[in-house]
């Protein structure tokens, strides 16, 4: 008879699968968190209040003003030059009586909060590579790298966009690669920003700029991956030379503050979150371009709705993870194929050449730029706020 290590086993040291680890331990499930030492996180994540209010009751964080930025103003710019253009907009958070739409993070940050967040009893975590996974006798059983064997009723894979855990399972993904990727890194600026994300609009994604505190800001530069690369490897001076193009001079001086990385660019679903007492959390279920900030607020989602679930687990039954592992992928199926489907038909619209999807697109900025209404509807969708 195999012996059960722990409730929960969860695989993947990031974010989402850290938050997982500390607040399904802090709910009283005796979890091993398997998370494999990785380089450091020099990203930043955009969260928007709702995935805010979750870190806050779920002890992640004690306050955002401790670790991010607000963001309180999103100011959208058509860069292009294509014959139907859309208009300069400017959204403010103080229209749907909120402070702020959000806080900007240092992923890095996040995670040292989320590590220190962790329970003194109940959790174990292990600098520990998963190599195999199959399921046997009610229980999932996790092959290391170093040749031990973990078992655990329930399985949480966190361990991105390649996931061992989702591919072992049987839960089939779908991805497509883009011929765009994502360049970020630190900024200072000659002139503040505020608390005001600027997206420049060009034919091949936006040039944004995520305050980051006083005159520094987080630039996420998407556009076609062989143009990036080749910026890049031309040297500081060069790069700086197309920043300044592309945020058009408005800034003054622009000097980097941290090395600058290259993303390639896809999306990837799953038709199910969970099924056979294995569930899926973050990229390992869901992965986007870096549009709308919808990435890690999703992740988020996926920890707190997988924390209700469990919440509500009879553990006495002995199929309890079984069950549960069906009611989280059914709680996750609307919001997974609602962000999935927006997220990817707005970065199309971004990359679209055909007239008619410049002037639906053009059109949609019009109407959310003179209509308050239909503004606060999309404010609440890109926050991520649930339907009733």
């Amino acid at each position: 008879m195999t012996i059960q290590d722990a409730e929960i086993i969860i695989v993947g040291g990031g974010l989402a699968g850290l938050a997982a680890a500390v607040s399904i331990a802090r709910a009283g499930f005796d979890t091993i968190h398997l998370a494999p030492a990785a380089p450091p996180d020099r990203r930043t994540s955009a969260l928007m209040m709702p995935s805010v209010d979750f870190l806050l009751r779920a002890g992640l964080i004690e306050s955002p003003a401790a670790v991010g930025h607000p963001l309180t103003a999103i100011r959208i710019i058509d860069a292009t030059n294509r014959l139907i253009r859309a208009p300069e907009t400017l959204f403010e958070s103080t229209e749907i009586g909120q402070p702020a739409f959000g806080w900007n993070f240092a992923n890095a940050k996040l995670l040292e909060r989320f590590g220190a967040a962790a329970p003194a009893t109940g959790l174990s975590t292990r600098n520990a590579a998963v190599v195999a996974y199959h399921r046997e006798n009610g229980l999932g059983h996790v092959s290391l790298a170093d040749g031990t064997t973990l078992s655990a009723p329930l399985v949480v894979g966190a361990d991105g966009k390649k996931s061992l855990i989702r591919s072992a399972a049987g839960i089939t993904a779908r991805e497509h690669a883009f011929g765009e990727a994502a360049l970020v890194c630190d900024l200072e600026l000659g002139r503040p920003i505020g608390n005001t994300s600027i997206e420049f609009h060009y034919p091949h994604g936006p040039f944004t700029l995520v305050p980051a505190g006083e005159k520094r800001a987080n630039l996420v530069w998407i556009d076609e991956e062989k143009l990036l690369r080749e910026t890049q490897a031309a040297g500081p001076e060069a790069l700086l030379a197309a920043l300044r193009t592309r945020s058009q001079n408005l800034f003054g001086s622009i000097a980097l503050a941290s090395p600058s990385f290259v993303f390639p660019l896809s999306v990837l679903s799953v038709a199910e979150a969970g099924r056979d007492g294995t569930v899926l959390v973050g990229e390992s279920a869901h992965a986007f371009p870096p549009i709308g900030a919808q990435g890690l607020n999703l992740g988020l989602r996926d920890v707190a709705d997988l924390v209700a679930v469990l919440a509500e687990a009879d553990r006495s039954a002995p199929d309890w993870a079984l069950t549960a592992s069906t009611a989280y992928a059914r709680r996750r199926s609307g919001d997974l194929q609602r962000t999935g489907g927006m997220v990817d038909a707005l970065f199309r619209s971004l990359l679209a050449e055909m007239i008619p999807a410049q002037a639906l697109r053009a059109g949609g900025l019009w109407a959310l730029k003179l209509l308050p209404p239909l503004r606060r509807s999309a404010f609440g969708i890109g926050m991520g706020q649930r339907r009733a």
